[in-house]
């Protein structure tokens, strides 16, 4: 991989659209012709959409912590948030639970972080009739920007906190809309370092250590962040501390948090009296 820093990323995406330089740079490291590279990920885009299809909200996870909820948000229509952002909530608990519920998913970057790029990135198609061609040039800024962050800091909740997980799926899904709305390789940097630092210090701390409470749903809030984090920069908004710097900043933190709170399942919410609750309820029930 050639990239190792943002900067590095958005300079070679001077002679050719950021997307492209992605692309090549994945063709030059597997030894893949140019169509070989786009068919890849145009396999990973059908696979996103395919999780969303397969939905079935009547499954439930094994431990019966998770389902149900998607279908529930999309078909509750509160109407606090606008049909477009209750689409982009919906897909991604959708996809969440079709992870917890031992369905098909695209890990991006991680499995429990799967929901973040469909949900930002379908409804979007949807509602602005983007082609399956633009949004796998769009998967594809999300794997060069990811790239770097899992190169400089970490994609593992194991190793960051969630933070490296749902944080870097968010930061990725905001520099995919960017690319999608036709924004600079700057205002994508802008838009990954902006929902990095929002999410910067989230903990992983998965109840009973299934990556079901609270994660699932964090793939709403990584969502909603990654849009936030997109309209600023396309509004022309500019991040103060380079995307690179924030990434590094990620790292640190993420070497400081105590191993609890890297998805041992020992601390933050699993250690909640509720949590521990649970956690021995689905112990005693795997032993039974």
């Amino acid at each position: 991989m050639a990239f190792h820093s943002v900067e590095a990323l958005c300079t070679a995406a001077g002679a050719v659209p950021l997307w492209e330089a992605v692309l090549l740079d994945d063709c030059q490291d597997r030894g893949v012709a140019r169509d070989a590279s786009f068919s890849r990920m145009a396999a990973l885009w059908e696979a996103m959409k395919q999780s969303v299809r397969d939905y079935d909200p009547d499954k439930r996870s094994a431990c019966g912590l998770t389902g149900g909820t998607g279908a529930q948000v999309e078909q509750a229509a509160v109407g606090l948030m606008s049909p477009f952002v209750t689409a982009v909530m919906s897909t991604a608990l959708k996809v969440g639970e079709c992870n917890a519920c031992m369905g098909r998913i695209v890990a991006a970057p991680t499995a429990g972080a799967s929901g973040v790029l469909p949900a930002v990135l379908l409804p979007m198609q949807k509602a602005r009739g983007f082609s399956d061609e633009e949004a796998v040039r769009a998967l594809f800024v999300a794997a060069g920007f990811g790239q770097v962050i899992a190169t400089r800091a970490s994609i593992a909740g194991a190793e960051g906190g969630c933070q490296a997980e749902i944080g870097s799926a968010s930061a990725m899904g905001a520099a995919a809309l960017v690319s999608l709305m036709g924004g600079t390789p700057e205002q994508m940097s802008f838009a990954c370092a902006s929902a990095l630092q929002n999410l910067m210090g989230l903990v992983c701390d998965p109840v009973a250590g299934l990556v079901e409470l609270p994660c699932v749903r964090r793939n709403v809030i990584g969502s909603l962040n990654a849009l936030a984090a997109a309209e600023l920069a396309l509004a022309g908004v500019r991040n103060v501390i380079p995307c690179d710097e924030v990434i590094d900043a990620m790292r640190a933190v993420g070497d400081s948090l105590p191993s609890s709170l890297r998805e041992t399942g020992g601390g933050g919410l699993a250690a909640t009296p509720t949590g521990r609750h649970i956690a021995e309820m689905l112990s005693g029930h795997t032993q039974n």
